[in-house]
């Protein structure tokens, strides 16, 4: 393993490293409420205003159903806008990819309800919901990507997990305008509250915008674009020599994107429709959990600047594996602790805490040709076959079997396996340096070895 200390020089500026903290921080934060308010608003009022002439299951499921369409259209928003990144810079791609996200949570506060248009009403919906991931689809990653890449060594992990502070933000953020909205009646909830907190999102994204357009580029992108011979072609150098790692990246990501989801959106539908939760309970249960879990990304990040990447997901995900069979159990007694308990665990682990050190890990895995690819494929193609499409499953599992949750743990669990798996496989990157070229390996041949091209991008800061 290369430690900090035999890595070459580079001076860091804390203040443009704490702006692109903020920067990634406050992006994140947007992307995270504009999903939260989609899946609660999923889980509450969107079956009874864009599918009212079906079963309430069915309704559930095709209300889920607009939900991972959104994750469907954040790999092709990953291939375009992680070409520009990996060409033209980091933060130009942040810029726009907040506009488009911001831009299509707004419009859904503006549709009109199948009730007004009829079977038009909900196509509207797709596709605001498409816009949503297609912008998506580049967020984290490039934020992730920015912060790795603009960290000193020993600090990545903190600094990357701050992505994750701002996605525990936008949850509570979230959660926040849902519990004010639910002091409505139930009429003007369904007639205009909803609309309003769509319409809320116009400030988070305002806000994000104007820090945003203030951002630096990343030190380690200026280093690389210095160096460059020729223009840059990421995606067909990751076709060419990365697909090993982009698979490696898909299968990490599988489990734990699947456990996020479902805890964040699928338990809030499972305790309102068969444990009989009121819904008014479900907001500040989310809001708890997700500044437990802001909290437990950053310590786990710090760990695991200090003891390995590999080592601290391992532990997770392995406690992950386990998790979803006693959480379920625990949510059926309907207890309002147990209840707290495990989504706060949830939190803490699936969708904040893992996640949390994914945001160093990743970027780290990739050499500098096509980081920003490499990463932003990797997490989006995972997140349709997992978080897109979990909650779906899950409610078709729900009713396949008669409400029974064994076959929903089961699937979490499985999956996760998978990602637990994947990481034991994996290389480990702490302090790797992040100018080199080549992909990490499992033998670590490629965080030891240093090209003639990071040699010569490290020529020329020491001059």
């Amino acid at each position: 393993m290369t430690t900090a200390a035999n890595l070459p020089s580079r001076e860091v500026d804390q203040r443009k490293v704490r702006k692109a903290a903020f920067a990634g921080l406050v992006g994140t934060t947007l992307e995270l409420y504009d999903f939260v308010i989609y899946g609660t608003a999923s889980a509450l009022v969107f079956s009874k205003l864009f599918f009212p002439n079906i079963s309430p299951t069915a309704a559930l499921i095709a209300s889920f159903t607009t939900f991972a369409v959104g994750f469907l259209f954040r790999p092709l928003g990953g291939i375009f806008f992680s070409h520009f990144g990996d060409r033209l810079g980091r933060k130009w791609v942040l810029v726009v990819t907040l506009l488009l996200m911001g831009g299509a949570t707004l419009v859904i506060g503006l549709l009109p309800t199948f009730e007004q248009v009829g079977i038009l009403a909900p196509i509207l919906l797709c596709v605001c919901r498409a816009a949503q991931g297609f912008g998506a689809g580049a967020e984290q990653s490039g934020g992730a990507t920015l912060l790795t890449e603009s960290a000193s060594p020993g600090t990545r992990g903190k600094l990357a997990s701050l992505i994750m502070v701002g996605a525990a933000a936008g949850t509570a953020l979230g959660a926040l305008v849902w519990i004010a909205a639910q002091s409505l009646a139930p009429n003007d909830m369904l007639t205009w509250g909803w609309r309003v907190v769509f319409l809320s999102s116009i400030f988070v994204t305002i806000a994000a915008l104007v820090i945003r357009r203030k951002l630096d580029e990343s030190p380690v992108f200026e280093e690389i674009k210095q160096a460059r011979t020729e223009p840059p072609a990421p995606l067909k150098e990751v076709a060419r020599n990365g697909k090993a790692n982009v698979l490696r990246v898909i299968l990490m990501n599988f489990g734990v994107s699947t456990q996020s989801y479902t805890i964040q959106v699928f338990m809030a539908s499972y305790l309102i429709t068969v444990v009989g939760t009121d819904p008014k309970f479900i907001p500040p249960v989310l809001l708890i959990g997700a500044l437990c879990g802001g909290v437990a990304a950053v310590s786990f990040g710090i760990l695991s600047d200090k003891i390995g990447r590999r080592r601290v997901v391992s532990l997770i995900t392995g406690a992950l594996v386990l998790f979803p069979a006693p959480a379920f159990m625990l949510l059926t007694t309907g207890s309002p602790v147990a209840i707290v308990l495990v989504i706060i665990v949830g939190f803490m682990l699936a969708c904040q805490g893992v996640v949390g050190v994914h945001m160093s890990y990743f970027p780290e895995i990739f050499g500098s040709r096509y980081r920003y690819a490499g990463v932003t494929l990797g997490r989006e193609f995972s997140s349709i076959i997992g978080g897109g499409i979990a909650p779906m499953v899950c409610a078709g599992l729900l009713g396949l079997f008669s409400n029974s949750w064994v076959p929903v743990a089961i699937y979490m669990s499985l999956t996760m396996i998978v990602s637990f798996v994947a990481t034991r496989l994996s290389p480990e990157t702490l302090n790797r340096d992040l100018t080199d070229p080549e992909d990490a390996r499992p033998d670590g041949g490629a965080v030891a070895a240093h090209s003639a091209q990071a040699d010569f991008a490290h020529a020329r800061t020491a001059k």
